[in-house]
């Protein structure tokens, strides 16, 4: 009886049948848009998509010059760099502060887990009716507290209110990556640590972050695409992108260049120069930030 060595198919066709499913599905929601939108971002494309008049660079050049571009540029950086930092902070802060808990260590976990579980779009929703100017329960309390509170009207509160929200989103996600992280920390090491008289900052500074390493730069690199990409429904129900632009994205300013004014080819410039910064931004953070980690 014939035996199969390992790593070997048996039928030289397998390997391309199972990678087929993945290939389609990347073929079709990636490749075929993108290239899709790269031809698109040289046209100057009608209202309707069907009539079309190359203009070259001329999308970009509009785009470069255009001080509502620039404004989005520098609203998402803010918005992305808050948003990382505070999430992942506070994640691998509850991460910490629950492994250390010896009684009803699962319950803590599950109610930082649950936030996860609840989809963005009822999630904004849920949070705009609770700082709902006047109305909402947040809103009273923080009334009550002397602060004026209107993030319809007030740009800053706004930008407050969806970091605030996001942070909350992705705290959950931060928080199951770094107790993961802690748990495959070999108890060993700490307990020789204290046994040599390392207090608990020493054996988190000395021991603990740097084989957090791989975790942290996997998170950063997450938490950084996801405010990028997959906020646009938080932006979307809560402010709008407002007010007077305050809280409008590049993923929003591509979706209201798009859709609603109907600006097709300077939404697909946008969409272009948008992967392209991202881009630059990941191979960046691997570049300089990946050769600090350490991998055991």
């Amino acid at each position: 009886m014939s035996r199969t060595e390992p790593g070997i198919f048996p039928n030289r066709w397998l390997p391309y049948v199972l990678l087929a499913p993945q290939l389609l599905v990347t073929l079709v929601f990636f490749v075929w848009p993108s290239a899709e939108a790269l031809i698109d971002s040289f046209y100057q494309v009608g209202i309707f998509g069907i009539q079309r008049h190359f203009v070259g660079l001329d999308n970009f050049a509009v785009l470069l010059a255009d001080g509502g571009f620039v404004h989005s540029f520098w609203v998402t950086l803010i918005y992305a760099g808050s948003t990382a930092l505070l999430a992942m902070s506070l994640g691998l802060l509850f991460a910490v502060l629950a492994d250390g808990v010896l009684r009803g260590r699962q319950l803590y976990r599950l109610l930082f887990l649950w936030p996860y579980a609840v989809a963005p779009a009822i999630a904004a929703v849920l949070w705009m009716f609770l700082f709902a100017p006047q109305t909402g329960l947040g809103s009273r309390v923080l009334i009550a507290l002397g602060v004026h509170w209107n993030y319809a009207m007030n740009g800053t509160q706004a930008m407050l209110l969806v970091i605030a929200l996001t942070v909350w989103q992705q705290l959950a996600y931060n928080f199951l990556f770094f107790t993961a992280g802690l748990q495959a920390i070999p108890p060993t090491l700490l307990e020789a640590a204290t046994l040599d008289g390392a207090g608990p900052f020493m054996r988190f500074r000395d021991i603990v972050f740097p084989l957090l390493a791989p975790t942290t730069f996997f998170l950063l690199v997450m938490n950084t695409l996801f405010v990028f990409f997959d906020t646009f429904s938080i932006i979307d129900l809560v402010t709008g992108g407002g007010p007077a632009g305050a809280t409008e994205t590049l993923v929003y300013k591509v979706y209201r260049d798009g859709f609603q004014n109907l600006n097709l080819g300077s939404a697909a410039a946008q969409s272009i120069l948008l992967m392209i910064m991202v881009s630059t931004l990941t191979a960046i953070q691997f570049r300089l930030i990946e050769r600090r980690v350490h991998y055991r």
